[in-house]
C-alpha cells in the first residue's frame, strides 16, 4: 500500500513538473515573438507608448510566479507591437479622400 501511495505522489510531482516546463517554454516563445515585433514597430517609428511598458511588466509577473498574468501582458504587447507595424503601413502611402 505504501508503495502504491510512494509512486503515485511521485507520478503526481512529475506530471506537475512536465505542465510547469511546458508553459515556461510557451511564454518564453511569447516574449522573444513580442521582442522581435516590439524591434520592428521601433524600426518604423509606430512603437506604441506603452507596449514596451507590457513586455516589462510581463516579465516581472512571470518572475513573480503569476504566469497567467505574464502571458495575457506578453500578449498584449505582441498585439500592440503588431498593430503599430499595420499603422505604419497604413501612413506610408496615405491617400486623401474627398467627399461630395
Amino acid at each position: 500500500m505504501k508503495k502504491s501511495l510512494f509512486f503515485a505522489a511521485l507520478a503526481a510531482v512529475s506530471l506537475a513538473g512536465c505542465a510547469g516546463g511546458a508553459q515556461d517554454k510557451e511564454y518564453n516563445d511569447l516574449a522573444a515573438q513580442a521582442e522581435n515585433e516590439i524591434k520592428l514597430a521601433n524600426k518604423t517609428g509606430f512603437l506604441w507608448r506603452d507596449t514596451e511598458k507590457f513586455l516589462k511588466e510581463s516579465k516581472e509577473a512571470k518572475e513573480a510566479g503569476d504566469t497567467e498574468k505574464a502571458m495575457k501582458l506578453a500578449q498584449k504587447a505582441l498585439k500592440q507591437a503588431q498593430l503599430a507595424q499595420q499603422q505604419a503601413k497604413d501612413n506610408a502611402n496615405p491617400r486623401t479622400m474627398f467627399s461630395n
